[in-house]
Formats: structure tokens, C-alpha cells, sequence
């Protein structure tokens, strides 16, 4: 089992940049896949990056080139660096865990999940 707790939203302007952190608990974080997601107020959750246990990483199409996500399963955590930020990232992101490896752009295969973080970027 895996405990998530998520840092380092903010408010900022378009084109600046934010890292989240998302540290997790539990000793077999190795073995989970680790995503990001995000949820604007009226909005579905959608998916924006993920990285598996072996390192694969995946990247909504909206974020590809903007966003870096990275793990350091030393040190139990999953970064998201998020840079030329835009009012359309405004949004509570998400971690989440989950020991599922086929479709890691679904949000059925993550079993824990972050309490969020706000990411507000204004034009």
C-alpha cells in the first residue's frame, strides 16, 4: 500500500515553469507505476504523464515537450517538471500509484492516489 502526498503547485503567468514533487510511503514503491493527472473545475480527470516501473514514460499529447516527469525510487518520488505553463494547465494535479502495466494512460490501472495539488497560471 502507498501513501501520496504531492508539493510544489503555485500561481504563476503564462510561460513560467513549476516542478511537482510527489512523495510517496511504503517500501515496494519500485513497483508501482507512477502517473500525473489533472482535473480543472467542470472538467473530466485527464491524464498527463506517467512513467512505469521500468522507466517507459508516456505523455498526453497537450504536454509533450512542456513536461518532464522522472523518479527516484531511493528516494520515493515522482517529479513532474512542467515549463512555458499555460492557463489551459490550470488544474488540481494529481499523483497516483498503481501496480497495473498495460495502459498506463488509464486512470482504472492507479489504486492510490494524492491528495492534489492547484496549479493556477494566469495569462
Amino acid at each position: 500500500q502507498v501513501q501520496l502526498v504531492e508539493s510544489g503547485g503555485g500561481l504563476v503567468q503564462a510561460g513560467d515553469s513549476l516542478r511537482l514533487s510527489c512523495a510517496a510511503s511504503g517500501r515496494t514503491f519500485g513497483s508501482y507505476v507512477m502517473g500525473w493527472f489533472r482535473q480543472a473545475p467542470g472538467k473530466e480527470r485527464e491524464f498527463v504523464a506517467a512513467i512505469s516501473q521500468n522507466g517507459a514514460i508516456y505523455y498526453a499529447d497537450s504536454v509533450k515537450g512542456r513536461f518532464t516527469i522522472s523518479r527516484d525510487n531511493a528516494k520515493n518520488t515522482v517529479n513532474l517538471q512542467m515549463n512555458a505553463l499555460q492557463p489551459e494547465d490550470t488544474a488540481v494535479y494529481y499523483c497516483a500509484a498503481g501496480a497495473g502495466r498495460l495502459y498506463p494512460r488509464d486512470d482504472y490501472e492507479y489504486d492510490y492516489w494524492g491528495q492534489g495539488t492547484q496549479v493556477t497560471v494566469s495569462s
